[in-house]
């Protein structure tokens, strides 16, 4: 009776698992910071190959009627927006003798209050004399525009509180011209209405002052506000400091690359879907991870630890091989490297017990490139197995990558140990490589996992769950090994069957 490997249930897995996802940014570190360097670069370079034009600046102090202390700024907003329309720019262009368009010339200056009263122009040109010229040109032509329309506001109040005063000292005339037509009588209806005559006469006299008085107010109101709108800060050159610019652009740079590269790392995770994680890529091989190895040479500081490790990987995999009566393969994904130096690992440890025999079955050989004997050590092709003694023991090579052919894997052994490197392969082909195996009813050992992330607190080990039922007539029977026993199939986690409805689960 034989037993499958059941998983714990697990419930529905995450849209998008954001340990998964920083893991897989942090591995791709080479993109973002790749980005956010060339980012740096080309903004420290573009202060010294694009340097800013020669600017000039200016600053204006102007007077409005309508000023009040708690103004929130609409005033000299209105001014730097009137500051930039075709009529001031027409006049600084004529004051300047340019036939430039306008319209261009909008593009080279801008203005920003500083305060209720207080108004800054700075303008570009193409040398610094001519920079200056336009500033001085500028602020002129808004000093005389704003003083002709204070002028002209003035004009027209006072022109209408003076036609306003005329209507009334026409009225008076008329109130005049009746009162003297009136009559002598002493009655009592015409003394009342010589009373009405005379009240209003004094009433349209007393407008026709106060109309007066506000039209000569207006008016001298007007050169205070003239003189209160002046050029304060005489046009003068803006000094660019070039380190100060390409330490600034370096850094607005090296901030846009980096968000450039982080988002396309994340994006380019969530759309590769490459596990990287131990827990992902044992539950989709459906094995164990055996233990983990760098993918590159390691630190001089930590190559004795890396080797220790090697050493224990490789006794550890000697012990497997040994206390199977059925030949072991190492299959890389990946990692091709990495599997050769294991193999000579296990097989320099297997060494002590007899001759081994490598069937190397990776792309281009690179095992027997390398020579065909080495003192207990026989590399033979794939093809040439049969050429190997029975009693010699054998270690299969080869590889599950995209294209292998699976029908050869089962002649390099029925048992395989997995050197995958993380990152390397998609979930799906990681489904295919454990599928495959399954159908060729080649067990998987366990997975060394190479170029493991540092940061990675997963459990990659996969645990049994209590003993199933025993086998229907219609599985498959179990395969035996060399000595008669059955040995029970490891299937992954993906390929457990369940229930459809609640009569077939009973």
């Amino acid at each position: 009776m034989t037993t499958r490997t059941a998983s714990e249930p697990t419930g529905p897995a995450p849209l998008l698992d954001l340990q998964v996802l920083v893991v897989a940014v942090r591995r791709r570190r080479r993109l973002w910071s790749s980005v956010a360097l060339v980012g740096m670069l080309l903004g420290g370079a573009s202060a010294v190959l694009l340097p800013p034009p020669p600017t000039a600046t200016t600053k204006l102090l102007v007077a409005h009627q309508e000023d009040q202390p708690n103004d929130p700024g609409t005033l000299i907003r209105t001014d730097a927006a009137l500051l930039r329309t075709t009529r001031i720019a027409d006049q600084a262009l004529r004051a300047l003798g340019s036939r430039e368009k306008s319209e261009d010339f909008l593009e080279d200056y801008e203005a920003v209050g500083l305060t209720n009263n207080l108004l800054r122009i700075d303008v570009a040109g193409a040398t610094e004399a001519e920079a200056v010229a336009r500033a001085r040109a500028l602020a002129d032509a808004f000093v005389a525009d704003h003083v002709r329309r204070i002028r002209q506001a003035a004009d027209a109040e006072a022109k209408a509180l003076l036609d306003q005063r005329d209507r009334l000292r026409k009225d008076l005339a008329e109130v005049d011209r009746t009162i003297g037509e009136g009559s002598q009588d002493d009655g009592p209806k015409v003394s009342a209405n010589r009373e009405s005559l005379f009240a209003r006469r004094a009433e349209l006299t007393s407008q026709i002052s106060d109309f007066g008085r506000r039209a000569a107010e207006a008016r001298i109101g007007t050169p205070r506000l003239v003189s209160g709108t002046q050029i304060v800060d005489a046009p003068r050159l803006v000094r660019h400091s070039l380190p100060r610019t390409a330490a600034t652009n370096a850094g607005i740079g090296l901030a846009l690359g980096l968000a450039l590269g982080l988002g396309v790392a994340a994006v380019g995770a969530v759309v590769a879907d490459r596990p990287v994680l131990r827990r992902e890529i044992a539950g989709h091989l459906g094995a164990s991870v055996i233990a983990e190895l760098p993918g590159r040479s390691p630190r001089w500081w930590r190559r004795r630890r890396v080797r220790a490790a090697r050493t224990r990987l490789a006794a550890s995999l000697a012990r497997t091989v040994r206390g199977s009566s059925e030949p072991v393969s190492l299959l890389e994904l990946g990692a091709a490297r990495a599997t050769i130096g294991i193999a000579r690992d296990l097989a320099g440890e297997l060494a002590a017990d007899g001759p081994v025999a490598v069937l190397d079955g990776l792309p281009g050989q690179p095992l027997t490139r390398r020579g065909r004997r080495q003192e207990d050590l026989t590399v033979v092709g794939a093809g040439d197995a049969s050429s190997v003694p029975h009693q010699q023991r054998r270690l299969g090579l080869g590889s599950v990558a995209p294209g292998t052919a699976w029908a050869d894997l089962q002649h390099l052994g029925t048992r395989t140990v997995l050197v995958v490197r993380a990152g390397h392969g998609s979930a799906a082909w990681l489904h295919t490589v454990a599928r495959h195996l399954a159908d060729q009813r080649i067990a998987v050992v366990g997975v060394v996992l190479i170029d493991p992330d540092p940061g990675d607190r997963t459990d990659g080990t996969l645990w049994e769950g209590p003993q199933a039922a025993p086998r229907e007539e219609t599985d498959p029977p179990a395969r035996r090994n060399g000595t008669g026993r059955r040995r029970t199939e490891r299937l992954p986690m993906w390929a457990a069957r369940v229930a459809d409805d609640d009569q077939e689960g009973r």
